[in-house]
């Protein structure tokens, strides 16, 4: 689960929209291009129109629809000649499968994505409840492996009562056509210099954004207008459909919480239940939404700089003074990078607080952290070279997944705002004022500055008709911050939070209390006290 802040050349440094905890770490490396994949599949039909209501067209090949899905002896829907099912491991825990959805609901002619599901079959099928769709965030994640590997992420109530369904969403992993951009990550988001001298530098990075962009609008241009975040909750639909489900719940992490929040507000006759763990600011802009995920990190390092300073078994502990050693040395990267390793960029500012955000999802990562700190102020960079890996998910043969591309693609996709280089650069003051550590760069976030307009903006989140929905917030987590959260659930119509106390980004697995909350609510839709905290 990740809702990233943005690379810092792109932000200066506003805020990715995904979250990483514990529980996703390796995941996304498991599956590869050899993986059983379904043929013959029959795209759906009969799927929400644009504003979320039954359009009832054809689908592209005549198929019938899957509104009459027979169910099987278990209550599951026979979903057999929707998805071309296969058995996955061979034991009959987890079945794999694609469904193909039209490009555009209201159009089918301009063709389907073709989207990689799994689902993690209920291990106490007596007791089934019902299907249980889950996102890991992103935007722009794959998300199947959080259905393959269940068993490791959900508590095991959730596996023995749910059919566990999730779904590399269309532009993304391995659901086709996905969204590429760019094959060279490091020309865009290492070699740039985010508090340029002089003119020229500056020109630089807004040359490098404009390029980026345009390589995305235009090498994406069949898909661009139909990979946000109302047609991904429109697939949604058609999955609960070929599932032959007529209500079916949710569990979203990060932006997998604003997904499940627009499903509910298209489609609210047909939500059981929905977790939102980890939610943004539903109904915020880009500047303010981005403000408020940057001063989350600020926060998140302050509090990890406090706490090295404070151990003196803290590799960057620098004589109890690890702030001003901090300081010191992106000053000193800034002026002078060291070295990382052959053939990668040097070890500069924009690398180094990269490095350093990917640190901030959970504190299991400080100790990465001070160690590749330490390195660094004796000349060595590979340490903080393997965080800005780990951070744009850099495969071991150097290839990249494309999760940042879809990431932007989708994120500028969503809205209409679109900053002048002017505006960007006019926002910087904010955003130093708030995060002089995290966001010390001084041009602006010239995020989507560069896409085209967007034909379909998110909708507005009201979770109108859909019932109680459970939001989750943490109370130190960097990525979705507390206060974000709390406003997902005053803006739905019957929303509840859920506090958990903790210093990570999402909060279900973070103890006994917080995971028992949410499955008694998932399972016996047990809705917990206003004010309840773990």
């Amino acid at each position: 689960m990740r809702t990233r802040l943005l690379p810092a050349l792109a932000l200066t440094m506003a805020v990715l929209a995904s979250a990483c905890t514990d529980t996703d770490q390796g995941l996304s490396a498991t599956r590869s291009n050899s993986t059983p994949t379904a043929s013959d599949t029959s795209p759906t039909d009969d799927t929400g129109g644009p504003d979320g209501t039954d359009a009832g067209t054809p689908s592209t090949d005549g198929s019938p629809n899957t509104d009459g899905a027979t169910p099987n002896s278990d209550g599951s829907g026979d979903s057999q000649d929707a998805f071309a099912w296969e058995d996955y491991f061979g034991d009959g825990t987890v079945d794999y499968g694609t469904l193909e959805v039209p490009i555009d609901y209201t159009d089918p002619s301009k063709g389907s994505f073709e989207l990689t599901v799994a689902r993690h079959n209920a291990a106490k099928p007596n007791e089934r409840i019902g299907s249980l769709l889950v996102n890991r965030g992103g935007p722009g994640f794959e998300s199947a492996d959080f259905a393959i590997y269940a068993d490791q992420i959900y508590s095991a109530d959730l596996v023995d009562h749910f059919d566990i369904v999730s779904w590399d969403p269309r532009g993304t992993g391995l659901s086709t056509p996905a969204i590429d951009c760019v094959s060279d990550y490091d020309k865009y988001f290492a070699t740039p210099d985010i508090t340029p001298d002089d003119e020229a530098e500056r020109k630089e990075n807004v040359d490098l954004a404009e390029e980026f962009e345009d390589d995305c609008a235009t090498k994406n241009a069949d898909i661009l207008q139909f990979i946000g975040t109302n047609n991904t909750a429109r697939d949604m639909d058609s999955i609960r459909k070929a599932l032959g489900e007529d209500t079916i719940s949710y569990f979203g992490f990060s932006y997998g919480s604003e997904l499940g929040a627009t499903w509910a507000t298209l489609f609210p006759d047909t939500v059981r239940a929905a977790v939102l763990d980890g939610a943004s600011d539903p109904n915020a802009d880009f500047i303010t939404s981005s403000l408020q995920q940057t001063k989350g990190f600020e926060d998140a390092l302050n509090t990890f700089l406090a706490d090295c300073s404070a151990r003196a078994d803290c590799a960057f502990n620098n004589d109890g003074d690890a702030e001003g050693a901090f300081d010191a040395l992106m000053k000193s990267l800034d002026e002078d990078p060291v070295p990382s390793t052959s053939g990668r960029p040097d070890i500069n500012l924009t690398v180094a607080l990269t490095a350093v955000t990917e640190a901030m999802y959970s504190e299991s990562s400080w100790p990465v952290l001070a160690e590749a700190l330490a390195d660094a102020q004796n000349g060595k960079g590979q340490g903080l070279l393997d965080l800005y890996d780990e951070y744009f998910q850099r495969q071991p043969d150097g290839s990249y997944d494309n999760s940042l591309e879809a990431f932007q693609t989708i994120t500028c996709m969503d809205t209409s705002e679109r900053l002048t280089v002017e505006q960007a650069d006019a926002t910087v003051p904010e955003f130093m004022k708030i995060a002089p550590r995290i966001a010390p760069g001084t041009v602006g976030p010239y995020f989507c500055t560069f896409y085209p307009e967007t034909d379909d903006p998110r909708v507005d989140i009201t979770g109108k008709g859909a019932g109680t929905i459970l939001v989750v917030g943490t109370t130190g987590d960097p990525a979705t911050p507390l206060a974000s959260s709390q406003n997902m659930a005053n803006d739905l119509e019957d929303g509840v939070l859920l506090t958990v106390k903790a210093d990570q980004h999402t909060g279900y697995d973070v103890n006994s209390c917080s995971m028992g909350t949410v499955d008694a609510y998932l399972i016996d839709e047990k809705v917990p006290a206003a004010g309840t905290t773990c």
